[in-house]
Protein backbone atom coordinates (compact mmCIF):
# COMPACT_ATOMS: atom_id res chain seq x y z
CA UNK A 1 0.00 0.00 0.00
CA UNK A 2 1.63 3.42 -1.31
CA UNK A 3 1.87 6.47 0.68
CA UNK A 4 1.35 10.03 -0.72
CA UNK A 5 2.36 12.99 0.71
CA UNK A 6 0.04 15.92 -0.96
CA UNK A 7 1.79 19.47 -0.46
CA UNK A 8 -0.53 22.00 -1.68
CA UNK A 9 -1.60 25.57 -1.19
CA UNK A 10 -5.18 26.53 -0.06
CA UNK A 11 -4.60 29.36 -2.56
CA UNK A 12 -3.37 27.65 -5.93
CA UNK A 13 -6.20 27.49 -8.38
CA UNK A 14 -4.71 24.30 -9.51
CA UNK A 15 -5.31 22.84 -6.02
CA UNK A 16 -8.76 23.73 -6.32
CA UNK A 17 -9.06 22.06 -9.52
CA UNK A 18 -7.65 19.16 -8.21
CA UNK A 19 -11.37 18.78 -6.87
CA UNK A 20 -11.72 15.60 -4.72
CA UNK A 21 -9.79 13.47 -7.11
CA UNK A 22 -7.50 12.77 -5.28
CA UNK A 23 -9.62 10.87 -2.52
CA UNK A 24 -11.08 8.47 -5.74
CA UNK A 25 -7.60 7.88 -6.74
CA UNK A 26 -6.74 6.83 -3.10
CA UNK A 27 -9.83 4.89 -2.54
CA UNK A 28 -9.69 3.02 -6.26
CA UNK A 29 -5.53 2.16 -5.42
CA UNK A 30 -5.50 1.44 -1.49
CA UNK A 31 -3.17 4.70 -0.93
CA UNK A 32 -2.86 6.58 2.06
CA UNK A 33 -2.70 10.02 1.41
CA UNK A 34 -1.35 12.74 4.38
CA UNK A 35 -3.10 16.13 3.33
CA UNK A 36 0.29 19.12 3.97
CA UNK A 37 -0.92 22.36 2.95
CA UNK A 38 2.21 24.81 2.87
CA UNK A 39 3.43 28.50 2.59
CA UNK A 40 3.55 28.56 -1.62
CA UNK A 41 4.97 31.87 -1.70
CA UNK A 42 7.80 30.87 0.47
CA UNK A 43 8.42 27.68 -1.30
CA UNK A 44 8.57 29.61 -4.45
CA UNK A 45 11.66 31.92 -2.95
CA UNK A 46 12.83 28.80 -2.00
CA UNK A 47 13.15 26.86 -5.22
CA UNK A 48 12.92 29.30 -7.64
CA UNK A 49 9.97 30.27 -8.50
CA UNK A 50 7.76 33.59 -8.52
CA UNK A 51 4.75 34.74 -7.57
CA UNK A 52 2.58 34.79 -10.37
CA UNK A 53 2.61 38.98 -10.15
CA UNK A 54 6.07 38.69 -10.81
CA UNK A 55 6.44 36.13 -13.62
CA UNK A 56 6.92 37.61 -17.25
CA UNK A 57 3.47 39.00 -18.65
CA UNK A 58 3.31 36.06 -21.29
CA UNK A 59 3.32 33.64 -18.18
CA UNK A 60 0.85 35.18 -16.89
CA UNK A 61 -1.33 35.47 -19.80
CA UNK A 62 -1.01 31.65 -20.10
CA UNK A 63 -1.80 30.96 -16.79
CA UNK A 64 -5.03 32.75 -17.04
CA UNK A 65 -5.53 30.71 -20.38
CA UNK A 66 -4.67 27.00 -19.04
CA UNK A 67 -6.93 27.87 -15.86
CA UNK A 68 -9.88 28.60 -17.84
CA UNK A 69 -9.20 25.69 -20.34
CA UNK A 70 -8.97 23.69 -16.90
CA UNK A 71 -11.68 24.72 -15.37
CA UNK A 72 -14.20 23.99 -18.43
CA UNK A 73 -12.70 20.89 -18.98
CA UNK A 74 -13.55 19.76 -15.57
CA UNK A 75 -17.17 21.60 -15.49
CA UNK A 76 -15.64 23.57 -12.63
CA UNK A 77 -16.90 27.32 -12.18
CA UNK A 78 -13.86 29.95 -11.88
CA UNK A 79 -13.14 33.05 -11.66
CA UNK A 80 -10.12 34.22 -12.82
CA UNK A 81 -9.30 37.39 -11.01
CA UNK A 82 -11.52 36.44 -7.74
CA UNK A 83 -11.96 39.45 -4.98
CA UNK A 84 -9.52 38.23 -2.52
CA UNK A 85 -6.93 36.62 -4.00
CA UNK A 86 -3.72 36.20 -2.98
CA UNK A 87 -4.49 36.30 0.97
CA UNK A 88 -3.39 35.04 4.21
CA UNK A 89 -3.23 30.81 3.81
CA UNK A 90 -2.25 30.26 7.30
CA UNK A 91 -5.70 30.31 8.79
CA UNK A 92 -7.19 28.05 6.42
CA UNK A 93 -3.78 25.67 6.51
CA UNK A 94 -4.05 25.48 10.29
CA UNK A 95 -7.81 24.67 10.25
CA UNK A 96 -6.86 21.51 7.56
CA UNK A 97 -3.73 20.33 10.07
CA UNK A 98 -6.61 20.75 12.83
CA UNK A 99 -9.31 18.64 10.83
CA UNK A 100 -6.62 16.10 9.98
CA UNK A 101 -5.66 15.75 13.50
CA UNK A 102 -9.20 15.17 14.63
CA UNK A 103 -10.52 13.04 11.78
CA UNK A 104 -14.26 12.53 11.48
CA UNK A 105 -15.01 14.40 8.28
CA UNK A 106 -13.68 14.71 4.55
CA UNK A 107 -10.52 16.32 4.11
CA UNK A 108 -10.48 16.62 0.35
CA UNK A 109 -13.70 18.37 0.43
CA UNK A 110 -12.55 20.45 3.26
CA UNK A 111 -9.71 21.52 0.50
CA UNK A 112 -11.45 21.84 -2.28
CA UNK A 113 -14.21 24.09 -0.42
CA UNK A 114 -11.25 26.20 0.59
CA UNK A 115 -10.94 26.41 -3.30
CA UNK A 116 -14.25 26.98 -4.05
CA UNK A 117 -14.47 29.76 -1.76
CA UNK A 118 -11.79 31.48 -3.44
CA UNK A 119 -11.84 30.78 -6.87
CA UNK A 120 -15.88 30.10 -7.49
CA UNK A 121 -17.68 32.27 -4.57
CA UNK A 122 -15.18 35.30 -4.19
CA UNK A 123 -15.13 34.47 0.00
CA UNK A 124 -11.82 35.49 1.98
CA UNK A 125 -10.55 32.19 3.10
CA UNK A 126 -8.51 33.96 6.02
CA UNK A 127 -12.22 34.84 7.81
CA UNK A 128 -12.94 33.07 10.42
CA UNK A 129 -16.62 32.63 9.24
CA UNK A 130 -15.99 31.53 6.24
CA UNK A 131 -12.88 28.90 7.58
CA UNK A 132 -15.83 27.85 10.04
CA UNK A 133 -18.51 27.37 6.83
CA UNK A 134 -16.16 24.96 4.83
CA UNK A 135 -15.38 22.94 7.98
CA UNK A 136 -18.92 22.37 8.49
CA UNK A 137 -19.72 21.62 5.20
CA UNK A 138 -16.94 19.10 4.62
CA UNK A 139 -18.34 17.69 8.03
CA UNK A 140 -15.94 18.95 10.83
CA UNK A 141 -16.33 20.69 13.63
CA UNK A 142 -16.05 24.00 13.06
CA UNK A 143 -14.73 24.80 16.71
CA UNK A 144 -11.58 23.02 15.25
CA UNK A 145 -10.92 26.64 13.52
CA UNK A 146 -9.72 28.17 16.61
CA UNK A 147 -7.99 24.98 18.14
CA UNK A 148 -4.71 23.88 18.21
CA UNK A 149 -3.27 26.94 16.90
CA UNK A 150 0.41 26.67 18.18
CA UNK A 151 0.41 22.87 16.97
CA UNK A 152 -0.70 23.68 13.31
CA UNK A 153 1.56 26.73 13.06
CA UNK A 154 4.31 24.54 13.81
CA UNK A 155 2.86 21.46 11.32
CA UNK A 156 2.57 24.30 8.67
CA UNK A 157 5.99 25.05 9.24
CA UNK A 158 7.39 21.50 9.05
CA UNK A 159 5.23 21.18 5.65
CA UNK A 160 7.78 23.72 4.26
CA UNK A 161 11.01 22.42 5.34
CA UNK A 162 10.19 18.60 4.02
CA UNK A 163 8.47 19.95 0.56
CA UNK A 164 11.98 21.88 0.36
CA UNK A 165 13.97 18.31 1.61
CA UNK A 166 11.51 16.15 -0.83
CA UNK A 167 12.01 18.36 -4.09
CA UNK A 168 8.63 20.06 -3.76
CA UNK A 169 8.56 23.14 -6.04
CA UNK A 170 4.98 23.58 -6.78
CA UNK A 171 1.46 23.02 -5.71
CA UNK A 172 -0.15 20.72 -6.27
CA UNK A 173 2.48 18.06 -5.45
CA UNK A 174 2.03 14.67 -4.93
CA UNK A 175 5.41 12.56 -3.47
CA UNK A 176 4.80 8.92 -3.30
CA UNK A 177 6.96 6.68 -0.44
CA UNK A 178 8.75 4.89 -3.50
CA UNK A 179 9.96 8.71 -4.71
CA UNK A 180 7.94 9.04 -7.39
CA UNK A 181 6.76 12.79 -7.82
CA UNK A 182 4.01 14.09 -9.45
CA UNK A 183 3.49 18.09 -10.17
CA UNK A 184 -0.04 19.65 -10.88
CA UNK A 185 -3.84 18.32 -11.18
CA UNK A 186 -2.80 17.48 -15.02
CA UNK A 187 -0.99 15.02 -13.67
CA UNK A 188 -3.26 12.73 -11.76
CA UNK A 189 -3.67 10.49 -14.24
CA UNK A 190 -0.14 9.27 -14.25
CA UNK A 191 -0.33 9.69 -10.38
CA UNK A 192 -2.81 6.50 -10.44
CA UNK A 193 -1.36 4.89 -13.34
CA UNK A 194 1.81 4.84 -11.13
CA UNK A 195 0.41 3.87 -8.12
CA UNK A 196 -1.52 0.77 -10.29
CA UNK A 197 1.71 -0.43 -11.58
CA UNK A 198 1.46 0.55 -15.00
CA UNK A 199 3.49 3.51 -15.31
Amino acid sequence: MADIDYFFSTLSPFTYLTGTALDDIASRTGANVTYRPLDIMALFARTGGMPPKDRHPSRQAYRLQDMERRARRLGLPLTLEPAYWPTNSAPSSYAIIAAQAAGGGNLGALVHGFGRAIWAEERDIAQDDVIRDCLASAGFDPALAGNQLLQSAETYSANLEMAERRGVFGAPFYVVDDGQCFWGQDRLEDLELHLSGLL
